[in-house]
C-alpha cells in the first residue's frame, strides 16, 4: 500500500511548521530554500512509498558522510558541482559573454596559503621517485590576447600515489608540497616546475564508495592538474586540465573532463638546467584567457569552505 499524504492539509501545515515559513523571524531565504527542498523530501517518500527503514538508512548515511568528512566529494561524485558549472556556462551564454578559457568544478582539495612567487614556482618539495619531472607553462591573457600583468595563477595536484598533500592519509607530505601560486610578469608568462601526478580514487572504505557501489560505479579520477587564475578588472577561473592519454579522461566519476581541457604532452630535454631531478622531462603549454567582470563585478566568484594551511 502507498499512502498518498503529501497534498493534504496536515502535511502542508507541517512542511509550513517546520521551516517556520509565515513566521518573520530566521532568514527568509534560508527557509524559502529549506522548504523547497523538505518538500521534494516528502514528496519523494510519498510517489516512492520510501519506507521508514529506507529513511533512517539515509539518515544514517548522511551521519557516516559527515564523519568520514566527505560531503564536497561526493557532491563532485554525484555530478552536483559539474551542474552548477553548466548553470554558470548558460548564464554567460545568456549574457552574451564569449572566449575564455572553460571553467571545470574545483573539488574537494584546495588548500590556501601557497607561497606566491613571481613568474616560476617549484612545486615538487618532497622527493618522490616515481613521478618524472613535468613543466607547465604558459600566457595569461584577456580574451582579446592580450597578457595581463599581475595575475595569480595558483595550481595544485595529486603525487605519484594520488594523494594530495594536507589530505594525504599517509602523513608523508609537507603542507605545500605540488601545490603553488605565481604572478606573471608584463608578458603575462607563468611557469610551474613540479612532478607527473597521476588520478585518484575514492577511499575505498568511505561513504562516497559505498554510494557509488550502490549504484554500481567506481569513484575514479583521471590524471589533472588544478587552477584558480585571477586579475585585476577580470573575472576569477576556476579549472583543471587532464593528463593527455589517461584512460579515465572520458570516464572521471567527477564529469570534469571538457575536450578544450585536454593539452598536448610534449617530451623535453634540458631539464637539469631548469633544476629539475632529471635531463628528460614533459611539458604542458596550457595559455589562460580570462573574461572581464560583469557590470564591475567577478559573478565567477564562490564562496565555500577551504582548507588553509
Amino acid at each position: 500500500m502507498n499512502p498518498k499524504v503529501f497534498d493534504t492539509k496536515e502535511v502542508q501545515d507541517l512542511l509550513t511548521a517546520a521551516t517556520n515559513l509565515a513566521a518573520a523571524d530566521g532568514n527568509a531565504r534560508f527557509k524559502q530554500i529549506l522548504h523547497r527542498l523538505l518538500s521534494d523530501l516528502f514528496k519523494a517518500i510519498d510517489d516512492l512509498d520510501i519506507t521508514p527503514d529506507e529513511v533512517w538508512a539515509g539518515v544514517n548515511y548522511l551521519n557516516q558522510l559527515g564523519r568520514d568528512g566527505e560531503a564536497a566529494l561526493l557532491a563532485a561524485g554525484l555530478g552536483l558541482e559539474k551542474y552548477l558549472d553548466i548553470r554558470m556556462d548558460h548564464a554567460d551564454r545568456l549574457a552574451g559573454i564569449a572566449g575564455g578559457t572553460p571553467r571545470t568544478i574545483e573539488g574537494p582539495l584546495y588548500v590556501a596559503g601557497a607561497p606566491l612567487r613571481e613568474g616560476v614556482s617549484r612545486m615538487d618539495i618532497d622527493p618522490d621517485p616515481d613521478a618524472g619531472p613535468l613543466v607547465i607553462r604558459g600566457v595569461v591573457t584577456d580574451t582579446a590576447g592580450k597578457p595581463l600583468q599581475g595575475a595569480v595563477v595558483e595550481c595544485w595536484h595529486a603525487n605519484s600515489k594520488g594523494f594530495y598533500s594536507h589530505f594525504d592519509p599517509t602523513g608523508a607530505q609537507t603542507a605545500f608540497n605540488l601545490r603553488g601560486a605565481v604572478k606573471t610578469g608584463p608578458d603575462g608568462r607563468y611557469e610551474f616546475r613540479t612532478l607527473m601526478p597521476v588520478g585518484y580514487g575514492c577511499p575505498p572504505q568511505g561513504a562516497t564508495q559505498q554510494l557509488l557501489n550502490a549504484l554500481g560505479r567506481h569513484g575514479n579520477r583521471p590524471a589533472h592538474v588544478h587552477f584558480f587564475v585571477t586579475a585585476d578588472g577580470h573575472r576569477k577561473l576556476t579549472t583543471q586540465f587532464n593528463i593527455e592519454g589517461d584512460p579515465l579522461i572520458w570516464d572521471d566519476f567527477a564529469y570534469a573532463t571538457r575536450e578544450e581541457l585536454i593539452p598536448p604532452v610534449v617530451e623535453k630535454t634540458g631539464g637539469s638546467a631548469l633544476g629539475l631531478k632529471e635531463d628528460s622531462y614533459k611539458e604542458i603549454e596550457f595559455d589562460f584567457a580570462l573574461t572581464g567582470l560583469v557590470q564591475g563585478k567577478d559573478n565567477q566568484v564562490v564562496h565555500r569552505l577551504r582548507a588553509s594551511a
